[in-house]
């Protein structure tokens, strides 16, 4: 029981990193998309921006809820700068498509008939749903 708790509070700590440093990513590239494609990306990245911190404060509670300490450092996967729209949407994509994989992950460990496990599915369908959204914008 113990060390599925550790191996649960582990796995949402994976996931707030990833949500940190999406926080990072999407305020990074809003601030620096460039040309007529800023209109609509700029507005888009905060929207992801505000999200990932939703998110983050719902895993972040969660962990202390189950007794654990929630981190403070975002996930060490490098933020790369580019002013290039093209890349912005691709290094989304990917931090989306890496977030999904983690709150894959996680359900599995949660009972799911815990109010946890509600909140963090709600998390993994808003991630697919990203993910889709990023996909279409990649092209």
């Amino acid at each position: 029981r113990v060390g599925n708790m550790n191996k649960l509070i582990d796995k949402m700590n994976d996931a707030l990193r990833w949500e940190l440093r999406a926080i990072n990513m999407y305020a990074h590239y809003s601030a620096n998309v460039k040309g007529i494609h800023r209109l609509q990306l700029s507005p888009m990245f905060n929207t992801e921006m505000t999200e990932s911190i939703e998110h983050a404060d719902i895993v972040r509670k969660g962990i202390v809820q189950l007794g654990g300490i929630p981190v403070t450092e975002r996930s060490t996967h490098p933020i790369t700068h580019t002013t290039d729209y093209v890349e912005m949407l691709n290094y989304a994509l990917e931090t989306e498509l890496k977030a999904s994989e983690v709150y894959a992950e996680l359900l599995p460990l949660i009972d799911q008939t815990d109010d946890l496990y509600d909140s963090i599915e709600q998390i993994y369908l808003s991630e697919l749903k990203s993910v889709e959204e990023m996909r279409l914008l990649v092209g």
